[in-house]
């Protein structure tokens, strides 16, 4: 039954980081947008913006050797690591100003500061690294790397991956202080909490089955109440599709030709969390490791501190798995149906050129708890298995398309916004670096679907992001202030003292 129909300017499909960066973003730019959310869950930030989901890692390139490849020549190319560098720093800007606006509060909720290290054991793999390190130091977004390879040094940087470690092996390592972790749960709630402030209309409990683009060019949107089971219509002068795995579904649905010869393979991850805290206070960083040979680069191993609901948690993984859900919450059938006539081909394409990689997911969902403890060995030796706990983190589902450089059924790694000729519609798909490039991602959505207004809008985005249009690196004054005042506003030189204090703080309370 459809009882209700409203029109708007803007719709946002999904109530993640990305479409809670975008709203937030527009309240900013054009203040006086009507704009109306749709989450089918019961909340903010519960797909793979939920901090149990993804790694938290603030992606900036310091730690995670996917980043940097190495050239036949034994040279590493690094500019993947610049690109996605620049692209964080763009989001720390926009946090710091929404801070400093008192936009948000409490920085220290969703960002802590956290060592980012890179570990890798073996001759060849211990010369990569130290080619890596030497591409990266020369580069001043990196400034401040360590590299070492001494056993002694390792001890002081991780002491408990190096307590115990017998093996003759060589094992080196690089360590940078000015890495993070990203609490992205919390963030999108904060950002959703002040679009609600700012009259943003927000429907939980809300999916969008269908959207169907009306005689003069707006889009309508047909969205079941999951509450009381009615339909209603909607329709927007622009819809951004942030529905997370869900988005390939809707993006078909919306007909566009950009959106044809496109599907998605999902993929998900579970992490193992320590539930002895003697332990968790022995770590202090996050370490990424090399992926093995077939392994996605989302399933790169790493041993990460977290903040989690005011709390230090410690967390392995990901152990990569398949299921055929394109959400977490999502359903058996969707990969099933997400198979078109227009990229049917595409999908065969790839299924055929990807193999290895269906076999390597299939030998991780085979993984006992004991295997897994396995290779958790690699990186604390003297591990003990009643002290970790397996939990489910989100689903990630890569884009499949046909490519000039790699043929059809091209599977492709990263974060993937498209967008129709008009701009009237954009839908996100992809994953990782996906929440920690938001900011950067979601600016090229306007400049792509709002080109007329971009110039008028100059001069606040300056003001928000002082960085915008240009590059740090090539402009160390400008990369020097943005780095101490985004700092400073984040609180990311005093706020561990901070944490301290409102720990204690809450415990007196209690």
């Amino acid at each position: 039954m459809t009882n209700k129909s409203n029109e708007t300017d803007v719709i946002l499909i999904g109530a993640g980081v990305m479409s809670a960066t975008l709203g937030v973003l527009l309240k900013e730019l054009a203040p006086d947008w009507e704009i109306s959310v749709f989450e089918k869950l019961s909340k903010a930030g519960e797909e793979s913006s939920n901090e149990w989901n993804n790694a938290g890692t603030g992606h900036a390139a310091l730690c995670e050797l996917n980043y940097t490849s190495e050239r036949p020549d034994g040279s590493v190319d690094i500019s993947k690591a610049i690109t996605i560098n620049e692209q964080f720093q763009v989001s720390m800007q926009f946090w710091a100003h929404l801070v400093k606006s008192k936009l948000i509060d409490d920085p220290e909720d969703f960002i802590m500061p956290l060592p980012h290290m890179s570990l890798v054991q073996g001759e060849q793999n211990v010369q990569f690294l130290k080619n890596r390190f030497k591409a990266l130091s020369e580069n001043p977004l990196f400034e401040g790397m360590e590299f070492s390879e001494d056993p002694g040094t390792l001890a002081e940087w991780i002491p408990l991956i190096m307590q115990e470690r017998t093996t003759s092996e060589p094992i080196a390592a690089t360590k940078i202080d000015s890495g993070t972790d990203v609490n992205f749960g919390a963030l999108t709630r904060k950002l959703f909490d002040q679009l609600e402030r700012n009259h943003v209309q927000m429907n939980y409990n809300h999916a969008v089955i269908d959207i169907n683009r009306t005689s003069d060019g707006k889009w309508e949107l047909k969205v079941r109440n999951l509450d009381s089971g009615t339909v209603e219509h909607h329709i927007a002068k622009f819809v951004f599709i942030g529905g997370g795995g869900g988005s390939i579904h809707l993006l078909q649905k919306s007909g566009i030709p950009e959106g044809k010869h496109i599907g998605g393979f999902p993929v998900s991850g579970i992490f193992m969390v320590c539930n002895n805290p003697d332990i968790v206070e022995q770590h202090h960083a996050k370490v990424y490791g090399k992926a093995k040979v077939g392994a996605p680069p989302m399933s790169v191993p790493h041993l990460d501190t977290r903040y989690i609901d005011n709390k230090k948690s410690l967390l392995f993984g990901p152990f990569a798995g398949f299921s055929p859900k394109f959400l977490k919450y999502g359903s058996v059938f969707d990969l099933l149906t997400s198979v078109r006539a227009d990229n049917l081909v595409t999908m065969l394409a790839a299924g055929a050129k990807n193999m290895s990689l269906t076999k390597y997911l299939i030998q991780q969902v085979m993984l006992s708890k004991e295997k897994r403890m396995d290779e958790l060995r690699e990186f604390i030796p003297n591990a003990k298995s009643e002290d970790w706990d397996l939990v489910v983190a989100g689903q990630r589902v890569q884009v499949i398309k046909d490519t000039e450089a790699g043929g059809k059924g091209t599977l492709q790694f990263g974060t993937e916004v498209i967008t129709a000729a008009d701009g009237s519609i954009a839908a996100l798909l992809g994953a990782s670096p996906g929440a920690s490039t938001a900011v950067h991602v979601m600016l090229e959505v306007i400049s792509k679907c709002f080109p007329e207004q971009v110039k008028e809008w100059e001069p606040k985005i300056k003001e928000m992001i002082p960085s915008y249009g240009l590059s740090l690196m090539e402009n160390p004054d400008l990369l020097q202030e943005v780095h101490a005042s985004t700092a400073e506003t984040l609180r990311l030189d005093c706020i561990e003292q901070a944490n301290l204090n409102r720990n204690t703080r809450m415990l007196l309370e209690g």
